[in-house]
């Protein structure tokens, strides 16, 4: 029989293994809130890579919390005014040259975003992944010097969402280092990762994300911020139709 000391020292180191292990759902809702941020102001550079051609376009992006989000073309000077607003769970794209605005539609929502490997839904997604799937922490690694935990996360039934599954992969410090998305069948459709981790205003942040097809490894899109601030809050009328048309001056 085994000494009763043993047995609860070992059901005690049980329980501080389990204690110091992170709450995955909570996780995943403080990295969320660390990466959108209460409000911010940036330039990025997204560049379009495939295996015989590549195009950037430079973008200016404002955003608000989880829900708002408005961003606007500045070159090339063909492109320049194009522009996407997300307001709330509702999307608009602008195309200067005809001076039309259009709604998308839920049978839009899973198209390529201006010809990149992100989807509109991967644009309009705030707290999605945090009402609609359930997270479990599956492993805890380490790389140079700081913890990475890996979570599942897996929708609920009857949730509105694309995808079978996710992986996150969330540093220590709430930085996102990479996301993985998944069918039904549970086949990996495409990655996104986080790199070039910076200083932005005593805030760090990833400078660069890409996301990159399965099924196409030469194949991928890159957001690179050129610039990035981040503000307490920005004005509500930036999150408009009208500004959609007409982007703020700053």
């Amino acid at each position: 029989m085994k000494h009763p000391l043993a047995i609860t020292l070992f059901l005690t180191g049980l329980c501080f293994l389990k204690a110091t292990e992170p709450d995955a759902t909570q996780l995943v809702k403080d990295s969320f809130d660390y990466y959108r941020g209460k409000a911010s102001v940036s330039i990025m550079e997204m560049t379009i890579h495939r295996p015989d051609w590549e195009r950037t376009q430079v973008m200016k992006v404002w955003t608000v919390g989880e829900e708002d989000s408005l961003l606007t073309t500045l070159e090339p000077t063909k492109d320049k005014g194009n522009g996407t607003l997300k307001n709330g769970e509702e999307m608009w794209i602008f195309n200067p040259k005809i001076r039309r605005t259009i709604k998308i539609p839920p049978s839009m929502m899973a198209q390529s975003w201006m010809g990149s490997d992100f989807s509109n839904n991967d644009l309009a997604k705030s707290n999605n992944i945090i009402d609609h799937y359930t997270h479990t922490l599956l492993e805890t690694t380490e790389i140079d010097g700081h913890k990475i935990y890996v979570i599942e996360s897996i929708p609920t039934p009857e949730a509105p969402v694309v995808w079978g599954k996710q992986i996150l992969k969330i540093r220590d410090d709430l930085i996102f280092i990479e996301e993985s998305f998944f069918d039904e069948a549970g086949e990996r459709v495409k990655t996104l990762s986080f790199t070039d981790i910076r200083d932005f205003g005593g805030k760090l942040y990833p400078a660069t994300m890409r996301m990159r097809p399965a099924d196409k490894p030469k194949q991928y899109t890159q957001l690179s911020y050129k610039e990035l601030q981040f503000l307490d809050t920005l004005p509500e009328r930036y999150f408009s139709l009208s500004s959609l048309k007409n982007p703020p001056r700053k």
